[in-house]
């Protein structure tokens, strides 16, 4: 059969429709980025970054337009001020690229598991490859310069060893002792302070420049509970005497001034949200130990909420843009009754 009779099934709608969403949005706040780097390498980090997600959105539309799908509406140069006084520092830009370029390659790892038709396929593993090369290429400029935030080193295993006892698994007794965190354990810990830390910041950026004050106060609210959060992990790194990662100058100007739309603003949190979800989900997964599955559970309801009242402010404010879905065919059959 010819591919061009075959139509995109759901899964590959929601690839191309997300990866145009969130490329959309990229390219706004890494353009914004680059107009006050002042160190050369970071720039042509950044500048990767921004050459990835233009030439992305220029094979999006020519899928859209081959097959018939309404291009969304995305975000635009309306959605930010390029006006606006520096925001961010060098060592933020960087960061925040090695840490979308690694949401990138979670995303369209899945976009390719997810896809049938070799177009969609292709673009995704592309898209993939290119944002492995781009989470490369940010890594090696902050080793460089030295603020690339190390996961802590443990003992290099001698032998393998097999768990001997049941009690490896527990943790949720408060009067019994816990085990030593295993190195799965630890990676996942650093990695999600890692994110949370890049929540604070972005969260601080987008509360002092918005004039609104329902995002204001979300902006708070968001960005204290990614502080307690953060708490959390640490004390659960400290407890083993493993010491908390050390965090590279991701700081933000005192700028107060309006850069971003209040609507490119919340759909960045809603996406932050969605990847800080799935990370609690991979790490209680992969914990062994149950107090701490049980306590990436209980933080992901604490995210869930937290984005369902973004999504009621987006939602109030028409800020919301709806994924493409199916009709409800009751209704229709309904309204035909009537007609």
């Amino acid at each position: 059969m010819n591919e061009k009779n075959i139509h995109l099934t759901a899964a590959e709608i929601a690839s191309v429709w997300t990866g145009y969403m969130n490329g959309t949005l990229a390219k706004c706040i890494l353009n914004f980025m680059l107009k006050d780097i002042e160190d050369p390498e970071i720039k042509l980090v950044v500048q990767h970054a921004y050459d990835n997600f233009t030439t992305q959105m220029d094979q999006l539309h020519q899928i859209f337009e081959e097959e018939n799908f309404a291009t969304p509406n995305g975000f635009s140069d309306t959605d930010v001020n390029m006006n606006a006084p520096w925001l961010f520092t060098d060592a933020f830009c960087l960061t925040y690229v090695t840490h979308m370029s690694r949401i990138g390659m979670i995303h369209y790892s899945g976009f390719v598991a997810m896809s049938t038709k070799k177009k969609i396929r292709d673009f995704s593993i592309q898209t993939l490859q290119e944002m492995a090369a781009l989470y490369d290429h940010a890594v090696d400029v902050a080793l460089k310069k030295g603020i690339n935030a190390r996961h802590p080193y443990i003992e290099t295993p001698k032998k393998a060893d097999y768990v001997e006892s049941k009690k490896y698994l527990s943790g949720i007794n408060p009067f019994s002792e816990k085990r030593p965190l295993n190195a799965v354990e630890i990676s996942h810990l650093y990695m999600n302070i890692q994110t949370n830390e890049m929540g604070v910041r972005l969260c601080l950026a987008f509360a002092q420049t918005s004039p609104v004050k329902v995002v204001q106060d979300f902006m708070i609210r968001a960005k204290n509970i990614s502080q307690k959060h953060i708490k959390i992990f640490v004390d659960n790194l400290m407890k083993d005497n493993i010491g908390a990662p050390q965090i590279p100058d991701t700081a933000v100007s005192d700028s107060t001034t309006q850069t971003f739309s209040d609507k490119l603003m919340m759909f960045h949190m809603s996406l932050l949200m969605s990847a800080g979800v799935g990370n609690y989900a991979t790490a209680a997964a992969t914990s062994q130990r149950l107090d701490l599955a049980a306590n990436y559970e209980r933080l992901s309801m604490e995210v869930a909420k937290l984005a369902k009242s973004g999504s009621d402010i987006m939602i109030d404010n028409h800020w919301l843009e709806q994924p493409p879905g199916t009709k409800d065919r009751e209704k229709l059959a309904k309204n035909k009754e009537n007609s």
